[in-house]
Formats: C-alpha cells, sequence, structure tokens
C-alpha cells in the first residue's frame, strides 16, 4: 500500500453535443464523505485530481463470462473493450461496421479467469484508419457470444491505454464472490445538472468505478428532452448557387456611393455580402445612359459581383404603341431590338464589366403605366429562336411579374430555341414561388430577380429570411432583391446596412458563389426552417436556420459522414446583427442548440 497522486480528466456528452457546467463528482467507496467535484468548460471537458493510498484486489473471479462498455466511449484515437472471463477460454474479437460489414478481426488465443482487456487503435484489417460513425464490438469467448455498440469520432485525442480503468459488475450472489473490491481507488461518479447545464440531461451514475493512475474517462448521457434533429447529406447535391443581390436601377435612383457599394457587396462583419447587382438597359442607346452604370458596376464586380442587365422597354419606334409605355415589339423589329441589347453588353464589356447575362424583358405580364413592353410565350419563342443568339451574352427570360411558367415553357420546349437561354428568371409578385421542373430539366439555372416588400417591421423583416429559404427549397439558383438603396431595402437611405440587410446577409455572407445545396431533412418542429449548402471545392458546410416563432427551441444537426470540428454561429434577431456566436463543438458530427426565438443563425463548419 502506497499514496499516490493521479489526475482524472475527460469529457462529458449526450450523443451529439458537449455538456458545458456540467457537475463531476468522485465519491471515494472506501471513505464516505470524500467527494471531490469538477465542473465541465465550453466544450464538456473536465479535470481533478485524486489522492490514493491503496490499489485494488485484482483476485477476485468474476461470476460469469461479462462484455462491458468500451472505454471511452466516443473515442478518437483508440479504445479499450475490457472483459471477464469466469473460466480459461479462447477469445476472439470482432468490430462490425453499422452495415454488419467486418472490419477488424482480433484474437487472444486462450486466456485465464479473471478480468482482461483488448485495446484496439481504430484500424481496420488492412491497417488503415476507420471513418467516424457507429460500430458493433462482439466477444467470442467459447461458445459463448455478446455485442455492444461503441461511436468512433475520429481525430487523435484520447488515445485509451491498458489496464481496464473499470471494474467489471459482479452480482453479490455469486458463489464464492467477495462483497467487495472497494478501496480508495475505487469511486462512484456522479454526473449531474447545475443551474447553467446546457443541454439539460439526465444525472448519470457509475458505481465501482476504479482509477489506478492517470487517466482519461468519458462519459454520455442522455438529454432531460429529446432533441429533434435535422440530417444532412453531403453526397447529396442539389442546385449550384450563383449568389445573392439586388438591384441598382439608374436613373430612377441616384447611384450608389462607394461606402454603399462596400456595405452591400463586402462579405465581412456588418456588410451584406452580396454578389449579383443588376442593372437597367436604358432604351436609348445614348452613352451617357451606358456609362452612369460603370462606377457601381466597376466596384461591384472588383469585390467579386457578377452583373446582370434587364431592359424594360424597348426604344419606342420599335413598338407597337411608339411609347415606352406598354405596346409590344413588331415583328419587324426583331433583329434590330437583338442589337440594342447587344450594344449595352458590347459597350459594359468594353468597360472593364462584361456581363453574366442579359435579360429580354422585365415583367412581360404586367400592365402598368410606367416604362414596360408585353410579350406572350409566342413572341418569346420567336425572338429567342432567331434572335437572342446576336446578343453574346446569356440570355435570361422571361422575368414573369410572378413567374408565369407558361410564358417559357414553349421555348423551353424548342430544342433550337432553348439552346439560346440559359437562365429562367422571374419574380414572385402574388405568387409563382415554386419549382419549375421543366426549366431544370432542360439544364437552365432558375433566378427569382425581383420582389420587394415595404413593410420594415421585424416580422416582415425576418420573412424576406423566410423567403430567400423557400426559394432556394423550390430550387432557385439566385436571390435577387429589388433597391439596394431603400428604406425597406438592405442599404438605408443613410447608407447603413438595414436589419433587413443582416437578414439577408445570413444568406450571401456565407453562401458563396459556387456552393451546391445539399439535402436537409425538413424541421419537425413548427416555426423552424432549415437548410444546408457545402463549398465544391472544400469541406466548409454552411446551415442556415430561421425560427420564426416566439420561443426558443432546441435543435440539433447530424452530417452525415460529417468530419467537421465545430461551427461558427452567426445570428441576427430584432436586437442582433448577424452577431457570431461562440464556437459550437461538433460530436459524432453533429451538435445541438438552442435557437432564440425570432431568429435567423448561420452555421459555418470549421
Amino acid at each position: 500500500m502506497s499514496a499516490q497522486t493521479v489526475t482524472v480528466r475527460g469529457t462529458v456528452s449526450t450523443a451529439f453535443a458537449y455538456v458545458r457546467n456540467a457537475s463531476v463528482s468522485f465519491a471515494s467507496s472506501s471513505s464516505p464523505g470524500t467527494i471531490l467535484t469538477a465542473q465541465t468548460d465550453s466544450i464538456g471537458h473536465y479535470q481533478l485530481t485524486l489522492n490514493l493510498t491503496s490499489v485494488p484486489a485484482a483476485n477476485t473471479l468474476p461470476a460469469k463470462f461479462e462484455l462491458a462498455q468500451n472505454y471511452p466511449n466516443p473515442f478518437s484515437a483508440s479504445t479499450v473493450i475490457p472483459y471477464a472471463l469466469n473460466a480459461p477460454t479462447s477469445i476472439k474479437v470482432t468490430i462490425f461496421d453499422i452495415l454488419g460489414r467486418v472490419v477488424r478481426e482480433m484474437s487472444a488465443g486462450i486466456q485465464s479467469s479473471g478480468t482482461h482487456s483488448i485495446l484496439w487503435d481504430g484500424t481496420n484489417g488492412a491497417g488503415h484508419k476507420i471513418v467516424p460513425g457507429v460500430y458493433f464490438y462482439c466477444l467470442q469467448a467459447g461458445g459463448e457470444v455478446q455485442t455492444k455498440k461503441m461511436v468512433f469520432r475520429g481525430g487523435n485525442e484520447g488515445v485509451a491505454s491498458l489496464p481496464l480503468p473499470y471494474s467489471l459488475p459482479m452480482s453479490a450472489a455469486s458463489p464464492g464472490l467477495r462483497t467487495t473490491m472497494l478501496s480508495e481507488g475505487t469511486f462512484t461518479v456522479t454526473i449531474d445538472t447545475t443551474g447553467t447545464t446546457s443541454p439539460r440531461i439526465v444525472p448519470l451514475q457509475i458505481n465501482n468505478v476504479v482509477i489506478q493512475g492517470d487517466t482519461t474517462l468519458d462519459y454520455v448521457v442522455a438529454d432531460q428532452v429529446q432533441i429533434v434533429t435535422s440530417t444532412l447529406a453531403t453526397d447529396s447535391v442539389q442546385q449550384v448557387i450563383r449568389g445573392f443581390g439586388a438591384a441598382n436601377i439608374l436613373p430612377w435612383r441616384p447611384d450608389m456611393t462607394p461606402d454603399e457599394v462596400q456595405a452591400a457587396f463586402g462579405s465581412g462583419p456588418g456588410q451584406c455580402g452580396f454578389s449579383i447587382l443588376r442593372l437597367r438597359i436604358p432604351y436609348t442607346d445614348n452613352v451617357s445612359e451606358f456609362s452612369a452604370n460603370l462606377p457601381t458596376a466597376q466596384l461591384a464586380q472588383s469585390l467579386g459581383a457578377i452583373v446582370f442587365a434587364t431592359p424594360w422597354t424597348p426604344p419606342p419606334a420599335m413598338k407597337t404603341s411608339d411609347s415606352i409605355v406598354a405596346g409590344s415589339l413588331f415583328d419587324s423589329s426583331y433583329a434590330s431590338y437583338a442589337l440594342h441589347l447587344k450594344s449595352f453588353a458590347d459597350y459594359m464589356a468594353s468597360n472593364g464589366v462584361p456581363l453574366y447575362a442579359v435579360s429580354i424583358q422585365n415583367e412581360p405580364d404586367a400592365r402598368v403605366t410606367y416604362e414596360s413592353c408585353a410579350w406572350n410565350a409566342t413572341q418569346f419563342l420567336k425572338f429567342v429562336k432567331n434572335n437572342a443568339g446576336t446578343i453574346g451574352t446569356r440570355i435570361m427570360m422571361p422575368e414573369s411579374e410572378s413567374f408565369v411558367h407558361a410564358l417559357s415553357d414553349s421555348t423551353l420546349n424548342d430544342p433550337a430555341a432553348a439552346a439560346n437561354v440559359a437562365i429562367i428568371g422571374g419574380h414572385i409578385y402574388g405568387g409563382g414561388l415554386g419549382p419549375y421542373p421543366l426549366a431544370v430539366s432542360k439544364g437552365k439555372d432558375v433566378w427569382m430577380t425581383e420582389h420587394l416588400v415595404t413593410d420594415t417591421s421585424w416580422t416582415a423583416v425576418l420573412g424576406t429570411g423566410t423567403e430567400m429559404h423557400n426559394c432556394l427549397s423550390a430550387g432557385m439558383n439566385a436571390y435577387v432583391w429589388w433597391y439596394i438603396v431603400r428604406y425597406y431595402g438592405p442599404i438605408g437611405e443613410d447608407g447603413s446596412v438595414t436589419k433587413r440587410g443582416f437578414v439577408m446577409s445570413q444568406y450571401a455572407r456565407f453562401v458563396r458563389p459556387g456552393y451546391v445545396k445539399i439535402y436537409c431533412t425538413a424541421a419537425p418542429q413548427r416555426n423552424i426552417w432549415i437548410s444546408a449548402y457545402k463549398s465544391p471545392s472544400s469541406a466548409k458546410v454552411v446551415i442556415v436556420a430561421l425560427n420564426v416563432g416566439s420561443s426558443p427551441i432546441q435543435q440539433g444537426f447530424v452530417v452525415a459522414n460529417g468530419h467537421m470540428a465545430s461551427f461558427t454561429p452567426y445570428t441576427t434577431t430584432i436586437s442582433k446583427n448577424c452577431q457570431q456566436g461562440t464556437d459550437v463543438p461538433a460530436v459524432n458530427g453533429g451538435f445541438a442548440v438552442t435557437l432564440e426565438p425570432s431568429s435567423i443563425t448561420t452555421f459555418v463548419s470549421n
């Protein structure tokens, strides 16, 4: 018997979330009243020092064959598989994956009665490290077989070591069994809640925990309330995201200042992160009107934005109304109109701003008293098929007021016409927010290119976030608001980012052009909307979650085959503006958080 000081450390987690501010206490079984307690930190870690004056007895025979839970579990680098034999027998351990496939077989030969352990380093039969996930270990002892589950989460921390850190449970009724193995190296471990424990957990007590030296003890506890989860499938790819943006329409509004352009198209803190700029194509060929668009377009492009342009009307002489209002394009003017659109595209390109796309007409189905022109499906088909190819850019159509598919169906169904179209654009005034399977089947992008809500209440502003979610969930590749600078827009009249701008930035700053939307199970809770995206060039995953209800809600996320260490949250509420929060560790590819009431939060993987 000798005195020694040992350090015990570890983590406390639920199935997929580290538990912060939980109480972890070690009560000496041989010295009643001697209790040492630690509290977990923000990432579930605890550590304490124990003073031992003796070690456990080692000559007690188990009552029967017992397979114990592996330790640590979940594990990152290696784990101990403990077991007890009541008679000498041959031992074989087999590791299976969740599909029942053999990962590793380990044979220990004939072993004596008593407690034993096998150390597994998380490699398969070929010596390669396994992928994170759920596994099963099966122990065959003579003619008996027992199986238990374990979780491998990857990484290189938490290397387990022999000897066995736990004593195995034994029945006091078993013949010849000693009544106790306890000494000052044997403890009762209790994990409990404090006033600030998160998530709330079901208290856990583990008896007869044997400590023989410095060791790591990780514990998995149950949530008090079952947290509903959404599962993200990174290998189930949906549409490519082209970006998010808004319009700068001259001369109807003053041109944006350089500071306003920075606020809109910069992607740093306090900026919107837009990546799409929409312009108006003048109905004259006046170079001064063309040139007015250059300063903002040039600066936005230098910040990474793409630029597209929309005409509100052809030149009046080309129309049946001989006016900028109403009327339709003369059949004889189709070729001239294509050249008019080309002239604007060529001018912008020659001045360093090649247009990503040119639209044929703004809202061809709207009947208004400002610049406008009516188009029907037949007219679109004829123009696109015979004339759009001469414009020299990607072509967008029809930009319907309420995304009426009938205006573009016939064009898409004509192979020669469809070849001249790259983007099916539309607005969602009064309707039209939904999937467009025909456009997708023809390989066309689908963009929402204009909408506005003048209501600036927080409910309406957060509603823009819900609308963006709905557009992306409908398979759209881009979301474009109306005026960038306006009291109801993303940039206010004073040049500062508005609450609507911060809500839009929750997507635009983090879901960058070229990211792809990935499959995400719908949130099974009321008022929760979730979508997920990934970078095609890295393992980065972005999750956007809206809680439009009035109560906080716990929400879990599991990334299938995920290897993320943590996620950084950014939240906008009535009192927060895309505010960065504390990193949330990912456990087994998942994590759980509390979504604030009436909020939108973006989680960016690390």
